[in-house]
């Protein structure tokens, strides 16, 4: 089968590779149809930050439907489309009891710690999937994983009913924070550096934009940085006003950026948001339907599996306009 591997550092080939193993008891096989690229891909493509083994199949953003079962997999059928949970989580450390098995003690992620969905097929543990709801394309189940990433650090900002919630970077995280945000009848200010990608989500969430130094002469107390960006983050914790709360699920070089001091004396709240919780892809997956009829504007372009080396290199060089590339992974020409 086709599949796009990472063999290390800058090292990401399209190949021919054997299907994945039947599923063993606790596993299911899909047939992957569509998939995203995600920012963490490019990050670990470009820094090797996360290689754990390789090569290794790319993506953690992905769908299709189950083509094989594993011994005592009940909640999913042969047939079903799904849902797919990136996270790949040990299930019995103190934070997965918990249920937060976001913070799991051996917390990986499907395309680094075992093989993603850039590929025609796959075979997963059977808890990383969930039943799709039905009339959604697959393109757009393919957006869950970022939807709940977005959900979650909006469930972590806990802004109330009708606060401002300023949004910094407009890549896919962002722009899905944006939309959910809108949704739930937050005014939105969005900042980012490209200006048709800021554009391009201002119109399709109705949301403001601005910039640090605009940000610096209003008041808000409620912001969500997507862009791992130390200069954008001190920024937002600079201006924000007393008693606010700023959420972090961008991730960027380690930094010291923000002094405690001032967090003390401003009471200001600084939230780490890490993937996402359960509760939230489920969530996630019941509001798809009414989500999906938002989404396709998001989508910068689809491409088959043998084009996407080259675009990883483009969207590292900022060459796009766009928010999301959606991969369809049944297509061989194009």
């Amino acid at each position: 089968m086709q599949a796009v591997r990472l063999h290390g550092k800058a090292d990401l080939r399209v190949e021919q590779v054997d299907a994945p193993l039947p599923p063993r008891p606790g596993e299911v096989s899909l047939a992957v149809t569509a998939a995203g690229i995600c920012g963490s891909d490019l990050h670990n493509y470009r820094t090797g930050a996360w290689i754990t083994r390789a090569p290794s199949v790319a993506g953690h953003e992905f769908t299709g439907h189950v083509t094989a079962l594993g011994d005592d997999v009940r909640h999913v059928a042969i047939g079903d489309r799904v849902i797919v949970d990136s996270r790949h989580v040990c299930g019995t450390c103190p934070a997965c009891r918990d249920r937060l098995a976001q913070v799991c003690a051996h917390l990986g992620f499907l395309g680094e710690a075992i093989d993603g969905g850039f590929a025609e097929a796959v075979t997963l543990p059977a808890r990383n999937v969930l039943k799709a709801p039905d009339g959604v394309p697959d393109r757009h189940l393919a957006m869950a994983e970022p939807l709940a990433v977005a959900l979650h650090a909006l469930t972590r900002l806990a802004a109330p009913e009708g606060a401002e919630i300023v949004v910094a970077g407009c890549g896919p995280i962002g722009a899905f924070a944006a939309l959910l945000a809108a949704e739930a009848g937050h005014p939105v200010q969005l900042l980012d550096r490209n200006p048709a990608r800021v554009a391009r989500v201002a119109q399709e969430t109705a949301a403001q934009t601005t910039d640090l130094d605009a940000l610096a002469r209003r008041r808000f107390r409620h912001a969500v940085d997507t862009t791992g960006n130390g200069a954008v983050i001190a920024g937002l914790a600079g201006c924000i006003a007393g008693a606010g709360r700023l959420a972090l699920v961008g991730i960027g070089a380690p930094a010291s950026v923000l002094d405690p001091v001032h967090l003390v004396e401003r009471e200001l709240a600084v939230l780490g948001c890490h993937a996402f919780t359960d509760t939230a892809l489920a969530e996630i997956g019941e509001r798809l339907p009414d989500l999906s009829p938002r989404l396709d504007p998001f989508i910068a372009e689809t491409i088959p599996l043998r084009h996407v080396p080259g675009r990883y290199d483009s969207l590292i060089a900022g060459d796009t306009t766009g928010i999301k590339t959606i991969i369809d992974c049944t297509a061989r020409d194009g």
